[in-house]
């Protein structure tokens, strides 16, 4: 077997043993974007379901409006199995309708349509605050059927004694980004005329909604140091701006991972700005174009180059 080539997948590395990790050369393909599930669904996913399911091509139009709301909708994953699974469902729904009215020659599949073949929205894009906030900041998180928005809270409860406490489902790692955005946010207590007894004599609550949803990883750290900064000094967060990095105890952002899928979630959470660290420079070319042409790019080093883009003066 020396001159035997093997390959092997996997959708996750943390299951493979060490040894055998070691031993092999690692390829990682990312999920699709969402205008490539759009393409593929309407060149071979779609075609191919209207033949299996006896209809005759055009006998059936769904509009791009309508695919990309059965993907958005419908389905959350990185390749595109779930939603040929969906594209099924509704022409076999449309074949069966064809049987019982042999007049119709052609369906028009409508918004509407949808919650009647697929019931309601299984899923729902989150999109960016309403309003400019106090004490709330806009993250990004990978996953592994993409990136999503991460809203991060802070609230100041008074008669405290300056501790900290972490809710929503964060894992170790976003534990100590919390702690050290906090301790980054009091060495800079002068700088944004924060008064002290804000860190003596209040408690200061950090929470990211959907505890049900295990959250961990350092590339909350800038975000988690927006939203602190703007609790303690009364500043607001702009909701137009989204943000991703490491950051370090002495302000500096680093870089992070995933950013092609955290800039497509922030491109469909409706942001028009993404903040993310210098060092990613590298990794904007990965970010598709239609992320690009509507959603503009910071690149940061400094903690205090993101307070100055996220915050609001007055």
């Amino acid at each position: 077997l020396s001159k035997t080539m093997f390959v092997c997948t996997a959708n996750t590395l943390d299951t493979i043993p060490a040894p055998l990790l070691d031993r092999m050369e690692v390829i990682e393909l990312s999920g699709y974007t969402y205008e490539e599930k759009l393409q593929i669904a309407k060149r071979y996913l779609f075609p191919k379901q209207l033949e299996a399911n006896g209809m005759k091509p055009g006998s059936v139009n769904i509009s791009d409006d309508v695919m990309n709301e059965i993907i958005a909708g419908y389905t959350r994953e990185s390749g595109v199995r779930n939603l040929e699974r969906e594209i099924a469902t509704v022409i076999r729904k449309l074949a069966v309708k064809a049987v019982k009215d042999g007049k119709r020659k052609k369906f028009d599949v409508t918004h509407d349509d949808l919650a009647v073949y697929l019931g309601p929205a299984k899923y729902k894009d989150n999109l960016k605050n309403e309003t400019d906030s106090v004490g709330l900041a806009t993250g990004l998180a990978w996953t592994s059927v993409g990136g999503v928005t991460l809203n991060i809270e802070v609230a100041l409860i008074p008669g405290g004694k300056g501790e900290i406490t972490l809710t929503g489902n964060m894992g170790d790692v976003m534990k100590e980004s919390a702690r050290i955005a906090l301790s980054l946010v009091r060495s800079r207590a002068e700088r944004y005329s924060i008064p002290k007894e804000k860190f003596t004599e209040y408690d200061i609550h950090v929470h990211i909604p959907e505890g049900a949803t295990p959250k961990d990883g350092p590339s909350a750290g800038i975000t988690l140091a927006t939203a602190m900064l703007s609790a303690l000094s009364g500043k607001k967060v702009s909701r137009d701006v989204a943000m991703t990095g490491e950051i370090t105890l002495l302000g500096r952002v680093l870089a992070i991972g995933g950013l092609k899928e955290k800039s497509l979630a922030a491109f469909r959470s409706g942001v028009k700005t993404l903040i993310i660290p210098k060092e990613n420079e590298k990794d904007v070319a990965d970010i598709p174009n239609e992320v690009k042409d509507h959603v503009e790019i910071k690149l940061v080093s400094e903690i205090d180059e993101v307070f100055a883009l996220a915050m609001i003066e007055g």
